[in-house]
């Protein structure tokens, strides 16, 4: 099968919808197995925070020169050994015998972690045109709602096998998926007609520098802007991943599965509407008006950042299930239409590297607001505190997404 027909580039995005169950899987698993955890290694909460702060700082920092990496040489390398290393870390962690040790696994698994979004999403866009780039990368991002939902399992697994079972079986599992993605999965070798240049370019390798790059993107005011935007929404993102289990069980005194799999299930149901949804409407949009992409994401968090804020201040249960679905609804919009934005304002050579730059700046802060939400807990400061302010400034920062400039449709 030759890689750029158009059966092929539907083949890409289902060998990488599993890839991005495991990379949200096996980075969350370890958020719902709060309990067993820090009893066992004898932990304060926020140095359980400081386990996925760790892991946030790492893939924040790696993922500019992972998205570098996947622009100036092979996706599919990149993507091959990201998954590699991370799932042989994920089959480590479940044999950690002290807080060190685990700390330890959770910085290699940002820096291997790091590399796949940016080289995965950019593999994607490659492979399909601007009428089928939403929608392709929906689906791909779909894969990461289940392994955030499933992972959320962690409670139950925790409680019938004990803690490590569940990092021994992905972990395995992901190694074979690696030998199998070496076999199946190929390089786009994509040419993209840059009209404001007047140049074809081939998206397998370059010979541009980082200086080049940097320059690019950094002289742009709208990237700067989306940056903003993207570290924002990585707080409220990281805050729910890392501490929605235990405000849950708190808040609604459940218990540890039940919270566990309420913190990741209902906003990924809503997720994964929000990404069909929200690609299909951005689609018919972008064909009438070129900021149709960024008008969906715009209106999905002025609807789901208040939602977030209902979730954090009611005390029905119900009404925290609707809210969460909203909001994931809402995160389901953006992940459709970022990356598919982000090639109407950035030059398309660089467009793995400027992901990574998000990256970069969203798990930075979001990894700090993880370690802020467990010491403000420790400090008797309430979670839904937090979570309201987070809120209000997600939507604030949704609405200056009206001034990033597009320069084309594509």
């Amino acid at each position: 099968m030759k890689n750029n027909t158009k059966a092929y580039a539907w083949v890409v995005v289902a060998l990488l919808w599993v890839v991005a169950f495991l990379n949200y899987f096996d980075r969350i698993l370890i958020t719902s197995m709060r309990d067993p955890i820090v009893a066992e290694f004898g932990l304060t909460d926020a140095q359980f925070g400081l386990l996925t702060s760790v892991f946030l700082w790492s893939y924040g920092f790696v993922s500019p020169l992972g998205g570098y990496l996947a622009d100036k040489y092979s996706r599919k390398k990149v993507i091959v050994l990201s998954v590699a290393i991370w799932s042989l870390v994920t089959l480590w962690t479940g044999y950690t015998t002290s807080f060190s040790e685990m700390l330890a696994t959770r910085l290699l698994m940002g820096i291997s972690e790091a590399c796949y979004i940016p080289a995965a999403l950019a593999l994607i866009t490659d492979y399909h045109s601007g009428k089928t780039r939403p929608l392709a990368t929906g689906l791909h991002m779909c894969g990461l709602y289940p392994g955030l939902a499933l992972g959320g399992l962690g409670g139950f697994i925790a409680e019938y096998w004990g803690w490590r079972a569940g990092f021994h079986v992905f972990g395995a599992f992901g190694v074979l998926y690696a030998l199998v993605l070496v076999y199946f999965l190929k390089d786009a070798n994509v040419k993209i007609e840059n009209k404001e240049e007047g140049e074809t370019i081939v998206t397998e390798g370059g010979s541009y520098s980082i200086r080049e790059v940097l320059s690019s993107l950094f002289k742009l005011p709208s990237f700067y802007i989306i940056l903003i935007f993207f570290a924002v929404l990585g707080m409220a993102n990281w805050l729910v991943n890392g501490w929605l289990p235990t405000f849950l069980k708190d808040q609604f005194q459940l218990d540890l599965g039940t919270a566990g799999i309420s913190a990741t299930g209902y906003i990924q149901i809503g997720s994964f509407i929000g990404v069909i949804l929200g690609g299909i409407i951005a689609d018919r949009w972008v064909q009438k008006n070129p900021k149709g992409r960024l008008n969906v994401m715009i209106i999905g968090f002025c609807i789901g950042a208040p939602f977030l804020f209902v979730m954090a201040s009611t005390h029905m249960f119900f009404l925290a299930i609707l809210a969460m679905v909203i909001f994931g609804l809402a995160r389901g919009f953006n992940d459709a239409n970022l990356m598919p934005m982000l090639r109407q304002v950035v030059d398309q050579r660089y467009i793995a590297t400027a992901y990574g730059f998000l990256n970069f700046l969203s798990t930075i802060v979001g990894g700090l607001m993880v370690y802020v939400g467990g010491a403000l807990k420790d400090a008797n400061v309430s979670l839904s505190i937090t979570y309201q302010v987070i809120a209000v400034i997600l939507l604030i920062v949704s609405l200056t997404l009206s001034r990033v400039k597009i320069k084309h449709i594509n």
